[in-house]
């Protein structure tokens, strides 16, 4: 009886070591790549630059201009100023929206 005792508790043993053993490097490590908060704004930039009629997407200038403040204030007072500039009336917009791709750099 002991030895049967001994035995079981050997194999038991050898059982966890090898269910422990077994999942070590199997971790899955996620990581997040942070979004561009510019990414949007340039798109829309470079369009315009390339003639792109403003139209809706006008009302969203307010969220894209928030959206870059909590990363980066400076870049965010310059968008807004071009977006202000960018819906003038007589605006040359191609010009402007060059313009301000190139401060957002």
């Amino acid at each position: 009886m002991r030895e049967f005792l001994n035995f079981s508790v050997m194999l038991l043993l050898l059982v966890f070591l090898v269910l422990g053993c077994s999942n070590s490097g199997n971790e899955t490590i996620t990581v997040k790549v942070a979004e561009d908060p510019l990414a949007n704004v340039r798109t829309l930039l470079e369009g315009y630059a390339k003639g792109q009629p403003m139209r809706s997407e006008v009302t969203s200038f307010p969220d894209y201009v928030n959206t870059v403040r909590k990363v980066d204030p400076a870049k965010a007072d310059i968008l807004e100023k071009g977006f202000s500039e960018l819906q003038k009336s007589g605006a040359n917009h191609q010009a402007k929206a060059k313009e301000l791709l190139e401060k957002l750099k």
